[in-house]
């Protein structure tokens, strides 16, 4: 099956979350680390302000002190109301030139309406920028480079079908080259229903990945046979030469557009991701070495996305 918007270059995005950093500065410095390996984008959870600390405020400060990688924070509360939630993402769009997206948590645990992140929603119609028609105070101008990306976490069948109708990016969890061909093919199919063009969404595989005992410690089931389902989701325990040689072949093979890595151990397996395993697929010819353009629509390849919401308000 061949990638949906052909077979370029992998799209490579990985998680920043510390669950023991105390201020932005740690975030700031492995944001810079990501952004040196010409990471698409970075994601990092919302923690209900713990330490103080939410994700938009972390990214808003992120922003500034880098200048090409994408940043996706989960928005929860306190950003109440879609109107909001698209201003405040608004505005990191604006403070970072176009670099913002937004990571949508679907839940549709037994009870409970979907979420956006961890904000209750009545049904796919109170997602927040389902077209970005939402009305609110005419306060939001249109981000100079379009909407922000939506990346979609598919979890589900609900999820799946947000977004293959809404997002830009979808991360999707499988352990194996057969099950993320499959969420593949579901996507598309979905996708090409509701009328989106080719290629979209963008599809990455989620995977924790463990780089911390190298090639030759490598488990069965990990390093060169792939990853391991875990209560954590699929996880990869192996070196930064395997990881390449899976991400290369997924990719290759049309069954991904690319991978959203989350670090088992952040600074660690982070460093060891850039300075091995991106450095193996930019020798590859498989990963760019340089950012040719400045905004995440741009890294990934998405067409330039009409903002709604402002008109909405009343916004001239």
């Amino acid at each position: 099956m061949a990638s949906s918007h052909g077979r370029g270059l992998v799209h490579l995005a990985a998680a920043l979350d510390q669950p023991s950093a105390y201020d932005a500065r740690p975030y700031v410095e492995a944001a810079l680390l990501a952004e040196r390996g010409g990471l698409d984008f970075v994601t990092l959870d919302d923690t209900f302000a713990q330490f103080g600390l939410d994700a938009l405020a972390v990214l808003s400060q992120v922003a500034p002190a880098t200048g090409r990688i994408g940043l996706v924070p989960t928005v929860t509360a306190p950003h109440p109301g879609p109107f909001l939630v698209h201003a405040a993402v608004a505005s990191l769009d604006r403070v970072s030139r176009g670099r913002a997206g937004w990571r949508i948590d679907v839940s549709t645990t037994e009870g409970e309406a979907p979420l956006v992140g961890h904000r209750r929603l009545e049904g796919h119609a109170g997602m927040p920028d389902v077209s970005l028609s939402v009305t609110g105070p005419a306060i939001v101008t249109q981000p100079p480079r379009g909407n922000p990306v939506r990346v979609v976490d598919v979890t589900d069948g609900p999820a799946l079908e947000t977004a293959a109708r809404y997002a830009d990016v979808a991360l999707v969890h499988a352990a194996t080259a057969a099950q993320a061909a499959s969420l593949r093919d579901q996507l598309c199919s979905m996708a090409a229903e509701f009328g989106r063009r080719p290629g979209e969404p963008r599809i990455l595989a989620r995977l924790l990945v463990d780089l911390g005992d190298g090639e030759h410690a490598a488990a069965p089931g990990h390093g060169g046979g792939g990853p391991r389902q875990t209560a954590q989701g699929p996880l990869y325990r192996g070196g930064p030469v395997d990881l390449a040689e899976l991400i290369a072949t997924w990719h290759g093979d049309g069954i991904v557009d690319g991978f959203h890595l989350t670090p088992a151990e952040p600074l660690r397996d982070l460093e060891r991701l850039v300075n091995g395993t991106v450095a193996l697929l930019q020798h590859r010819g498989l990963f760019r070495t340089f950012y040719p353009g400045s905004t995440l629509r741009e890294h990934l390849g998405l067409a330039r996305s009409a903002n709604q919401c402002a008109a909405a308000g009343g916004a001239p």
